[in-house]
Parts: structure tokens; C-alpha cells; sequence
């Protein structure tokens, strides 16, 4: 199957072809004439399937049958995204694959500058791509109308449930038009999901590439158990014993982060830290270091990694495993990507063996393990209690919409508004 069996007009077959797209995916095989046909959807879909195009082809055609006039461009299509890199991550691939048409595409998240955001809604854009932080900045200040909306699609939705967005959804859900296609795409599919879409999408059709809350089969999963005092020296090891060239790797929290990467500069391996507290011009540009091969590690922490999109990465590094076993399945997805092979290694402490009895439960398989000699763990250290799941991640913000002056709204929920 190719391309032009799908129902693409041939300005978006021209960009795509632009693009290196051959044949399509999985996923944009189904998803694609499902759109087409103004079908909701509900898609079980990982990070490196192809989704973006999955859905954006299809919405760029249908923008096409009611075109609008000259003049200013209402905003028509709204995608909501979980993290500022995933929202730039998209939209850039919004701009390739329209390069051919009419439509105009802008993205809004915090960090950055809101006047310039202002300024492309002032002067009228089709797609927004956006973090719902900002968004909702957006409409408080009512700089942006909404009120045409005909196409909503949530990208990574389990992310955004997991880093409490759901009460921001349910108020920019709150402000669309009843009448519109919506377009559900998840890594995971757990009870909040299922809630969610069962409140949002009207006799959505069902997507699913691979089986629900399942790894790619192109990541080869490995265990090296390790003490926790060992870790950092058999990462190092490990990157220069085989040489690995560009390797992504997780840890829990931003101090810990950046403390690793330091830790391994002094070993003499290139590196960089990501997390939220880094501005977003730091966070650029240690991922385009990374991508350019400048950086040769990138540390990063779970939300900072949302929308690394990286061809063929090679190896994704679990320094600490996660304390939600459903984050474990997002981390190495990084990996393994659009049909190319992976490797997702794990550092585990005894004081993580329940986590990864918890990520082996939740993905249905044994991770195989193997001890690196010089690195076995010491039998006589007991574990440490595990500490609790934080549900820090899904209180809600209870930010309020307004029309209140935007001097007013400024002050109001600052931390959220990085988003």
C-alpha cells in the first residue's frame, strides 16, 4: 500500500513524498481513511509509530472541503499536548506537511514570550498546536476564538491525565463547539483514558498497533542489576566499553539529573541534563546538541522527554526505574522507533525491584537480566522502603477562566503556565 491509495490530495502527497515517506505506517494505514471519514477515533498508538502524520494528514485533507475565505484564518483545528517539546515536535511536522496548502499553523506553550502567540492569533491561523497551560493564558486574556473549532485531537492523552491536565481539558473542552470531530491518541489505555474518552468521542472507532500497555517488539529490553552506588560508574562503562554513540537516559528527578550528567562529563563523556526546570532555550538546545551528536548523553527526567523525537536512536538507559510502571513503557519508546530497531537497558537497585516487578506485571513479560562482571550487586544490602506513588501529578491546578485584564491574570498560577 502506498500513499495515494489513502484518499491524499496532491499537495499533501507532494510534502510527504518531500518528506521520505515511501509506504505508510501501521497506524496511518488505519487511521487515515477513518478520519476521512469524520469518524471519531480512539487510538492505541506509541511514540515513534508514525501517529503525527496519522492524524494530521487526514486533517489537513478535510480542512481542504470547506475552505475558507480570504481574509483572516479562524482557528479550525486545535491539537492539545502534554509538554512543550512534543507540542514543537508537532508542529513542525504540521508545517511540512502543509507546506503545499493554504493553512496556517501556530503553536503556544509557557516558557517563552506570549506576545509573539498573541501576534499569529491576531493575524489568523488554522491549527494551533498548543500545551493546555498556555491555551488557557490565551483565553483568559481572550486573544484567541475557539468558537470554529472543528477538529480536536489530544495527543499523548495518558500523559496529560498523568500531569493533571484533566481539569484544564474539561475547561478548554468546555469553550468548544458541541459539533466536531475528536481524535483520542494514547500510548496506554487505563481507567482514566477509557473515562475520558467515553465523555469526549461519540461512537468512536477503535485503533490499536500493538497491544495495550505493551513495548515495542523492536526494543530489546535488558536488566543489568547493579548496587545503586555502582550505577553511575557502570553507565559510564558501558558507553565507552561499546562505544555507544548517542544514548538517552532517564533518572527520576531534575537534581538527579543534573548531578549524573555532571557526573559523567568529569568521566569524560559529553553530556547534558533536560528537565522542567531548565528555560526552554536551555532545553533546546541541549536537544539539538543531542540530535547534531555534540551531546553524546542526554539526561533527562519523564515530562522533559515528552516529544523527543529522534531517528534511530539507538540505545534509551533507565537510570532509576519509574515509580509508575506505565512510564516505563513511555521512556523506552523513545527507542525502537517508525520500524527501527532499539535498546532500553535498566539499572536496577535492589531498592527498585519492586518497580520492576510492577513494569513486568503491567507489560505482560520477564525482562531478561544480566550481571556485568566487576558490577554484581552485594547480596547482604537490604532494600530501603519504597516510598509511595506521588499523585502530585494529577492534583488539580483549579485555575480559573476569565476575562479579568491580563495585568490581573498574569500572577495567577505562574508555575503552571511554564507548561
Amino acid at each position: 500500500m502506498s500513499f495515494t491509495t489513502l484518499g491524499l490530495s496532491a499537495p499533501i502527497l507532494r510534502a510527504i513524498k518531500e518528506e521520505g515517506y515511501i509506504k505508510p505506517t501501521p497506524i496511518q494505514k488505519q487511521a487515515i481513511p477513518i478520519i476521512l471519514s469524520k469518524k471519531d477515533v480512539l487510538a492505541g498508538a506509541q511514540t515513534g509509530t508514525g501517529k503525527t502524520a496519522g492524524f494530521t494528514l487526514p486533517l489537513l485533507e478535510l480542512l481542504g472541503e470547506h475552505a475558507q475565505s480570504k481574509g483572516k484564518h479562524p482557528v479550525r483545528a486545535l491539537i492539545l499536548t502534554p509538554t512543550r517539546e512534543l507540542a514543537s515536535q508537532v508542529y513542525e511536522n504540521v508545517r511540512s506537511y502543509s507546506k503545499y496548502t493554504p493553512y496556517k499553523s501556530t503553536v503556544v506553550f509557557g516558557g517563552v514570550g506570549i506576545n509573539p502567540q498573541i501576534g499569529n492569533f491576531r493575524r489568523g491561523v488554522d491549527i494551533v498546536v498548543a500545551t493546555p497551560g498556555r491555551l488557557l493564558d490565551h483565553i483568559g486574556r481572550r486573544t484567541v476564538n475557539l468558537s470554529k473549532v472543528e477538529f480536536l485531537i489530544l495527543d499523548e492523552a495518558d500523559r496529560m491525565l498523568d500531569m493533571g491536565f484533566i481539569h484544564d481539558i474539561k475547561k478548554i473542552l468546555a469553550i468548544l463547539p458541541k459539533k466536531r470531530q475528536n481524535l483520542l491518541f494514547s500510548a496506554t489505555f487505563s481507567n482514566d483514558i477509557k473515562k475520558l474518552s467515553d465523555s469526549l468521542l461519540n461512537a468512536p472507532k477503535l485503533i490499536e498497533v500493538a497491544k495495550r500497555n505493551t513495548a515495542s517488539e523492536l526494543v530489546e529490553q535488558l536488566v543489568h542489576p547493579v548496587d545503586k552506588a555502582k550505577k553511575r560508574a557502570l553507565l559510564s562503562n558501558l558507553i565507552k566499553k561499546d562505544n555507544w554513540k548517542q544514548v538517552l537516559v532517564f533518572t527520576r528527578t531534575k537534581h538527579g539529573a543534573n548531578k549524573l550528567s555532571e557526573q559523567l562529563s568529569k568521566d569524560g563523556i559529553n553530556s547534558a541534563a533536560i528537565h522542567g526546570n531548565k528555560s526552554q532555550g536551555a532545553r533546546t538546545k541541549a536537544l539539538a546538541n543531542f540530535k547534531s551528536g555534540a551531546v553524546r548523553v542526554l539526561v533527562a527526567t519523564d515530562i522533559a522527554a515528552r516529544g523527543i523525537d529522534i531517528d534511530q536512536l539507538p540505545y534509551v538507559v533507565n537510570f532509576e526505574l519509574p515509580n509508575i510502571s506505565e512510564d516505563y513503557i513511555h521512556r523506552i519508546g523513545r527507542t525502537g522507533r517508525a520500524g527501527t530497531q532499539g535498546k532500553a537497558i535498566s539499572l536496577v537497585c535492589v531498592d527498585e525491584l519492586q518497580y520492576l516487578k510492577d513494569i513486568e506485571k503491567l507489560t505482560k513479560r520477564k525482562i531478561p537480566q544480566e550481571t556485568i562482571e566487576g558490577f554484581e550487586p552485594d547480596p547482604t544490602i537490604k532494600p530501603e522502603p519504597p516510598k509511595k506513588k506521588s499523585n502530585s501529578r494529577n492534583r488539580p491546578r483549579n485555575r480559573k477562566v476569565n476575562a479579568k485584564p491580563a495585568s490581573q491574570n498574569r500572577s495567577t498560577n505562574s508555575r503552571a503556565r511554564r507548561r
